[in-house]
């Protein structure tokens, strides 16, 4: 059949089809691949039956595995992340806040590959938004306020002492790692410059991004959560809905997801790999 990308209305997104991800791709192929991911952000492969293995090899055509802090691996596979949840479970589901995957890390993942392998009837999307197109919708004074700026990102929220990991009561299947190394921050430029396509994109998030380098607590306040708003409006979100055994890969350069809930009393069972990244610049 060969590749086919169909790409949703605003671009922002595109469903790939004609391919075996079991297996190597042709270069041919896995160029078509990188350059639809390029030009779309985030891409659905369905129909993917992938056993952890090939999830694994294909995570290494895109590029070498990432570092996955503060959750435990599967065993025998120390790149695969499950993320699992009980249909008893209480917990909030994982990943409920917009977020940019491990941006406090120094060279934060380029791609994060996820897929779907027990899927619920009801509910379980993954919401995404454009921080390109966001950004390019801004004004031209505001563009040159945040220029110089770095934001500071930090997993203190999340998997801190004082986190929310920490402090949750609830059974959760997932065994979350709280470390003081979560509390730890780092800056990066708080407009990055996507190293492929060279646009623009707004490089912060709630979950991770703390403050703005140099200013106070509350100036970083107004001006992050006039940016949170922004966005996440509805003209830059994509709403992905997951069917069995589809793979999902994204880019975290110039997006932000954002899991919802939906489905408690059902099993969901997703695996997860992240493929490294470089600077933010």
């Amino acid at each position: 059949m060969g590749i086919k990308v169909t790409p949703q209305e605003s671009g922002f997104g595109a469903e790939v089809t004609g391919l075996d991800l079991a297996g190597p791709l042709a270069a041919a192929d896995l160029a078509a691949v990188k350059d639809a991911w390029a030009r779309h952000t985030v891409l659905a492969f369905p129909d993917q039956p992938l056993s952890l293995e090939a999830l694994e090899a294909f995570t290494l055509q895109i590029g070498p595995f990432g570092i996955d802090p503060f959750i435990k691996p599967m065993e025998g596979h120390p790149n695969v992340l499950e993320l699992r949840r009980e249909p008893d479970e209480k917990a909030t589901n994982f990943g409920a806040g917009w977020h940019s995957d491990w941006s406090f890390q120094k060279e934060p993942p380029a791609a994060t590959l996820l897929r779907s392998e027990v899927t619920p009837p009801v509910g379980g999307d993954t919401l995404f938004a454009d921080c390109a197109r966001a950004y390019d919708a801004l004004s031209d004074a505001m563009k040159a306020v945040l220029a110089p700026l770095r934001a500071v990102h930090s997993a203190s929220r999340a998997y801190g002492a004082q986190g929310v990991f920490a402090k949750e009561t609830a059974k959760r299947t997932m065994e979350i790692i709280v470390s003081p190394e979560a509390d730890k921050t780092i800056s990066h430029p708080l407009v990055r410059t996507h190293p492929v396509t060279g646009r623009k994109a707004l490089y912060v998030s709630p979950v991770y991004t703390v403050g703005i380098e140099g200013m106070t607590l509350k100036e970083s306040q107004a001006i992050l959560g006039f940016l949170f708003a922004h966005m996440t409006q509805d003209e830059f979100v994509y709403r992905h809905r997951w069917r069995q055994g589809m793979l999902l890969m994204w880019d975290n350069r110039n997006t932000v997801h954002y899991a919802d809930g939906g489905y408690d009393g059902h099993l969901r069972v997703m695996h997860r790999t992240t493929v490294a990244g470089g600077a933010v610049v």
